[in-house]
């Protein structure tokens, strides 16, 4: 990188903010930045990705994109690139990065795949509330500071106390019962691991801790399992850090995969309502390989691999 911008709202523009020893003056994020920019990440929504995308690509400028806008979309790839780095490649100029919990998730089940052959999963969320943002952090601050010195608690960002709570709901209802994040997880899992028919049903769960999501996972294979086979598929796999030890109380827990780079798995055991089913447990910082990391990851590797020209630039995004 030879030189950094950083670009937000009209109502920041001009706050100055140091990064690397450095000191940078905010922009305003509107059309006509981008020219002369090879990368822009944009995490800041659906609604402002879908504004200003279509002008950074035009400029020449790749986007990689935080938000759900474009996850979907058939014409943009869906990277983790552990899992499909080839993906990369056949771009157009966004590239979109996966939810928070479906990234840690798929870094415990990717390698479980490529041993065994996945055929479906059942997922339980415990997701951290700075998922929510910075708001939410200190909504649970608060909170418990007023629990500890017998205040009354108050709450602005969810519907229920936070602190001393846990809420079985992250995002918002669909027609169906299942929220928009468990929908995710579903749509997401099967376009980056590349099995459109993977069944996948998930309950995703606010809980009261800062920063790391943890997912309780049972999954079915095609091909018979052992715990032995499925700790070496881990153990060898990049994006994950082997921490089973039972008997010595030796699992991943999130303040332990906190900036951490690597997802934590543990607790790998044989499923006992599945055939060819193992239960497993994976924590992972939401904040980097469910979201910042992730897509400077998948920078770093089109710039290694002079992949940033895109094959082709879309019109009407």
């Amino acid at each position: 990188m030879t030189s950094l911008r950083l670009f937000a709202s009209a109502r920041s523009a001009g706050k100055v903010l140091g990064c690397a020893g450095r000191k940078y003056t905010v922009e305003e994020a509107k059309p006509g930045v981008f020219a002369g920019l090879n990368v822009a990440f944009f995490a800041a929504g659906g609604p402002v990705t879908r504004a200003l995308s279509a002008d950074a690509v035009r400029a020449g400028c790749l986007v990689i994109d935080k938000s759900s806008a474009f996850r979907m979309d058939p014409a943009v790839p869906l990277v983790i690139p552990e899992i499909n780095p080839e993906a990369l490649r056949q771009h157009k100029g966004i590239i979109a990065n996966p939810n928070c919990s479906t990234a840690v998730t798929l870094m415990a089940l990717w390698p479980l795949h490529r041993a065994f052959g996945l055929k479906r999963y059942f997922a339980a969320t415990y997701q951290s509330v700075s998922g929510t943002g910075a708001e939410a952090v200190r909504e649970l601050e608060d909170q418990v500071q007023a629990h500890a010195k017998g205040e009354p608690l108050t709450r602005k960002v969810y519907p229920y106390q936070i602190a001393f709570n846990v809420i079985p709901q992250v995002d918002t209802f669909g027609p169906n019962g299942y929220t928009g994040e468990e929908t995710k997880m579903m749509l997401e899992s099967r376009k980056i691991m590349g099995l459109p028919n993977l069944k996948v049903s998930a309950t995703t769960v606010r809980v009261p801790v800062v920063r790391a999501h943890s997912v309780a996972l049972n999954a079915e294979f095609e091909r018979p399992v052992s715990v032995a086979a499925a700790r070496a598929a881990i153990a060898t796999f990049e994006g994950a850090q082997l921490v089973d030890e039972p008997a010595k109380c030796g699992y991943p827990t999130p303040l332990d995969f906190s900036r951490k780079v690597k997802c934590g798995v543990g607790r790998i055991r044989i499923d006992t309502a599945f055939d060819n089913g193992l239960a497993l447990w994976v924590s992972g910082d939401n904040l980097w390989k469910g979201a910042a990391l992730n897509a400077i990851q998948n920078a770093e590797l089109m710039i290694r691999e002079g992949w940033l020209t895109p094959k082709a630039v879309p019109v009407g995004i």
